[in-house]
């Protein structure tokens, strides 16, 4: 697919986030040209192994510093030329050697900027506010810290912990396609 806009998906668990966007765009107008995981068990791995998308694994365990391990993800993913890379469920905290070579975005779950960093559901549940949500942002080398794209909100009333957790994953996904298809438009249309 000559026209199609290339993405790489980074990952470190289930890859619920990968699948979801192998099902809604992969050869639809846009190609999955890598998924890397920093974790050699992370159950996504069969899913990039189902839609024969290449597949890199990189243990950051074996790495001395975030940096080292950052070097090495930006020479696989420049092998793979992608035009964004997407961080969909990667949980590491990427450096400047990372941010400054790599465009790529984050799905995040919150409100951001609020609570920034890891147990953002659980904490945007207890907040004071009467929505929390997902934010689809931009990757900079500050943690959670890059322009956002695009935000969807959630009520909050009514909800127990579980179905506000269970909301959020099921907006996540949708938000994450379309923050993806809005970024590589905005690409298309300032190159062409």
């Amino acid at each position: 697919m000559a026209n199609s806009k290339k993405i790489a998906v980074l990952f470190s668990g289930k890859g619920s986030n990968f699948a979801h966007i192998v099902n809604t765009l992969h050869h639809k107008g846009f190609e999955v040209v890598v998924a890397l995981t920093n974790n050699p068990n992370a159950e996504g791995i069969k899913v990039a192994k189902e839609a024969s998308i290449p597949l890199e694994v990189i243990d950051s365990k074996a790495y001395v510093s975030r940096e080292a391990f950052d070097a090495v993800v930006v020479e696989r993913l420049e092998q793979h030329n992608p035009d964004l890379t997407v961080l969909a469920g990667f949980m590491r905290i990427l450096t400047h050697v990372f941010t400054d070579q790599i465009k790529s975005i984050n799905l995040h779950p919150s409100l951001l900027p609020r609570h920034k960093g890891l147990k953002a559901i659980e904490k945007s549940y207890e907040d004071e506010y009467t929505y929390g949500g997902v934010s689809v942002h931009y990757v900079s080398s500050e943690l959670d810290g890059g322009e956002v794209i695009l935000q969807r909100e959630i009520a909050k009333e009514g909800l127990n912990f579980e179905a506000y957790d269970e909301k959020v994953r099921s907006v996540e996904k949708e938000a994450l396609v379309e923050a993806i298809r809005i970024v590589l438009k905005l690409n298309y249309n300032s190159s062409s």
